[in-house]
């Protein structure tokens, strides 16, 4: 039977692409973690509103992107992936590398999806232990989260508009070229 439960393992896909094992051992870290902050929620009775939940949201968003996409985070990442790409505004597109435990970590610190479910955690976890000074952090985080926001509209109204003044440039040219 063990060795049936290996070969479907191993079936599954190349140790490369899916480092089953140290899923595995991540999955067991994070309920660990998790059992934690369910033994905070029985001693704390506060229960975070809506406020909280969107400030939650978007701020687990933010430092998810940071963590998993930000040049600045790269040392963060380095001894676990490898630099593929910039793909831009200001963030680049790294892969795992090295052993099963090595890779695993890699790929949890290049998916902003997966690594948002343990911020996510940790950042609930604190809202309950340290209410005041979490609710700075998760401010701070959703507030540059719309700024990014407001940055990216930014530039791609701007872009439109240099791409309209082109085309109006080009058009009175061709207009004044015709006899």
């Amino acid at each position: 039977m063990l060795s049936e439960l290996r070969r479907q393992f191993r079936d599954y896909a190349p140790a490369d692409q899916a480092p089953l094992l140290g899923y595995g051992a991540a999955i067991l870290v994070y309920a660990v973690g998790l059992s934690f902050a369910l033994a905070v929620t029985r001693r704390k009775r506060t229960v975070p509103g809506w406020t909280d939940v969107a400030l939650l949201g978007v701020a687990t968003h933010k430092l998810s992107r940071i963590v998993t996409k930000d040049f600045v985070a790269a040392p963060l990442r380095a001894p676990f992936t490898r630099r593929r790409e910039a793909e831009g505004a200001a963030e680049v597109h790294d892969e795992p590398r090295g052993s099963t435990l090595s890779k695993t970590v890699g790929y949890l610190l290049t998916c902003p999806y997966c690594f948002g479910v343990w911020i996510s955690t940790g950042l609930n976890t604190l809202l309950l232990l340290r209410p005041r000074q979490t609710r700075f952090v998760l401010r701070m985080l959703a507030s540059d989260a719309l700024s990014d926001f407001l940055h990216l509209s930014y530039s791609r109204l701007n872009e439109s508009r240099k791409a309209v003044t082109a085309e109006r440039r080009h058009a009175e040219q061709s207009v004044r070229a015709e006899p």
